[in-house]
């Protein structure tokens, strides 16, 4: 008899649990064409590798899901509505902490939205699992890649470029329609964040605020986004909403963070700014913002035309936005301080 993988059951085995936790073994001999004593074996697996729970009475044995729990699901992209997945798919099978469901159902809604409004895409898989200590979302689809996207309705050909626009926030392709809050918020809500397409991948850490590191890609087409929270997260969908008002109290998109790093990322030598250009390209769309947080970590030194251009050009084009420069070198600190306002 053929040993059967297991990685294939793991997708559906949580929800079958739920639903036919009294007859489960006679739920997998039907489902799979096995025998019972291969479907008894089946199960006595999965229950040694945490993914369900027994429960022995005089009667019969009865399952749960256990510890580890996964939900796969692929949808046709075609008049989908994020809302229903969620709700009739995923959230009956798991069992989150109120604050982590709530930040599960935010980034899960706005990663499948972005998938129906912007990929071009014709499907959609979206995988979502928990185990003791975290929560893991992938949403994969099959459309154009968002790198090409900006590229088409941006003319911003490096991934890189794009990804620096991406991190302020407030960059839709569909503005009739968005407001490019949704990849904003939900990377601010992850501990880890991969954005994966066009043969480029970036990632951001929670305990590595702001920054955005270059990744290995995940070698297929589309775009792929994956999300993991852990369970005793501090951090709150309201908290975070928050975070970017200017007084922290309210929900308005007032406050963003620029990583000057992706300018130049993928320089094996130290990350030098030195152009005009690069600096109106740290200053594109801030006009939208009332504050502007400049990270320079990891920047080694900026030419003057870079610190003209930033400190002395565009406070005087943009009176109302308030330039908040971090992790500043000595170069940087001196090069930026001898520019007069």
């Amino acid at each position: 008899m053929a040993r059967t993988a297991l990685a294939p059951l793991t997708q559906w085995i949580t929800a079958a649990a739920l639903q036919h936790g009294d007859d489960l073994p006679a739920h997998l001999m039907a489902r799979l064409s096995v025998g019972r004593r291969q479907a008894g074996s089946l199960l006595r697996r999965l229950a040694a590798m945490q993914w369900l729970n027994t429960n022995d009475t005089a009667r019969r044995r009865r399952y749960s899901p256990g510890p580890l729990r996964q939900v796969v699901q692929r949808y046709a992209l075609a008049g989908l509505q994020e809302d229903l997945p969620w709700r009739r798919d995923f959230a009956p099978f798991f069992a989150l902490p109120g604050a982590v469901q709530r930040m599960a159902q935010h980034a899960f809604t706005e990663l499948l939205n972005n998938a129906v409004d912007h990929s071009g895409g014709t499907q959609v898989t979206v995988s979502m699992r928990q185990t003791p200590l975290q929560l893991q979302l992938l949403v994969s689809d099959d459309g154009c890649g968002l790198f090409e996207r900006i590229g088409q309705v941006f003319d911003i050909a490096d991934p890189a470029l794009a990804m620096l626009e991406l991190s302020k926030g407030k960059l839709t392709s569909c503005p009739e329609r968005h407001r490019g809050q949704g990849l904003y918020f939900t990377a601010r809500l992850a501990d880890v964040f991969d954005i994966h397409a066009n043969d480029a991948a970036f990632q951001s850490r929670a305990w590595e605020r702001g920054r955005w590191r270059a990744a290995r890609p995940a070698g297929r087409g589309g775009t792929s986004v994956y999300f993991a929270v852990a369970l005793d997260t501090p951090r709150t969908l309201d908290e975070v909403l928050r975070s970017a008002s200017l007084d922290g109290a309210g929900y308005g998109f007032e406050r963003t963070e620029v990583p000057l790093h992706l300018i130049g990322l993928g320089d094996d030598r130290a990350l030098a700014l030195a152009s005009r250009a690069d600096a109106r390209r740290v200053a594109a769309r801030l006009a939208s913002f009332g504050r502007a947080e400049l990270d320079f970590g990891g920047i080694a030194e900026i030419g003057q035309g870079f610190a003209d251009e930033l400190f002395r050009v565009l406070p005087r084009q943009q009176p109302g936005l308030q330039l908040v420069p971090v992790g500043m070198s000595a170069q940087v600190s001196a090069m930026a301080n001898s520019i007069a306002p």
